[in-house]
């Protein structure tokens, strides 16, 4: 079930970024996304796979330790919360990207590449996107 949960993370914020990829300009795309609930699906999935674990994810918060957060990784359900928070917060990151890009009007051939950049590396994903906007709202102005 956990196995089936950590892909599910996954699949249901795909459909959000295939939007925001593929069909960038479409509309429907930009009302779906400007919803910060697209990452409600992933949010639900963190919340099954959190629960059996909470106690250990609640004490590793509050005391966060580097042996604490391998032991909790060690338990695939942990394991399997941890990245359904990532999944959701990179979705709910690129998300902003996206919408941002739009505001700014940045070509989507650009764009493509800095949102498949943040589903896989949001830390290099992000960086990268806020240059390019100080570099194109340089230009603007």
């Amino acid at each position: 079930m956990t196995s089936l949960l950590f892909d599910l993370s996954f699949y249901a914020a795909a459909p959000f970024w295939l939007l925001m990829i593929a069909v960038p300009l479409w509309p429907w795309t930009r009302r779906v996304v400007a919803s910060p609930w697209v990452v409600a699906p992933v949010v639900v999935v963190w919340l099954v796979l959190a629960a059996p674990v909470f106690g250990d994810l609640v004490s590793l918060v509050l005391q966060p330790t580097l042996e604490g957060a391998v032991a909790f990784v060690r338990d695939e359900r942990g394991l399997a919360a941890l990245w359904a928070q990532i999944i959701a917060w990179d979705l709910f990151i690129g998300r902003w990207v996206y919408l941002d890009s739009r505001e700014r009007d940045i070509h989507p051939l650009v764009m493509a590449p800095v949102l498949v950049l943040m589903i896989l590396l949001s830390p290099i994903g992000l960086p990268l996107y806020l240059v390019l906007r100080k570099g194109v709202t340089r230009r603007s102005a």
